[in-house]
């Protein structure tokens, strides 16, 4: 599981909930949002810009949609706890459980875990190029 893109489907999800509640308009298109690793770990274990980015097109203050999309994400045994933090940011922490559940799968998994269908059977070559022409 990429946690990421887990995250980044619950928020879609919520978002979608919001607009059928009537707390976002029905006709909001829900741009790309980012989720992060925080710089300071008592930050939570991901931080995301959802309700900033969403804020413009919403005609909504950002905190304002933090707060909704923090009732949303709340109420499941995933997030053990969700902040609100500056002009929107969403800080998450995630409940031990969560994390003991992405162990046991990265260990089911063995020496699959982390393969991925992207390359449909051809060969990728990753190069790394370096700036500097002097260096490595």
């Amino acid at each position: 599981m990429n946690v990421f893109a887990h995250v980044e489907d619950r928020i879609a999800a919520a978002l979608e909930d919001l607009k059928q509640d009537g707390v976002l308009p029905a006709d909001l298109v829900l741009p790309a949002v980012e989720v992060e690793i925080p710089r300071e770990s008592a930050h939570g274990d991901l931080s995301t810009n959802a309700a900033l980015v969403l804020a413009k097109a919403a005609r909504m203050k950002p905190r304002d949609i933090a707060e909704s999309l923090k009732e949303k994400l709340s109420g499941d045994g995933e997030i053990s706890q969700v902040e609100v933090a500056g002009p929107g940011f969403l800080n998450l922490t995630f409940t031990p459980e969560f994390w003991q559940g992405l162990v046991r799968m990265i260990l089911k998994a063995g020496s699959d875990y982390g393969r991925g269908i992207i390359a449909n059977g051809e060969t990728i070559n990753i190069e790394y190029v370096s700036a500097n022409p002097t260096g490595p």
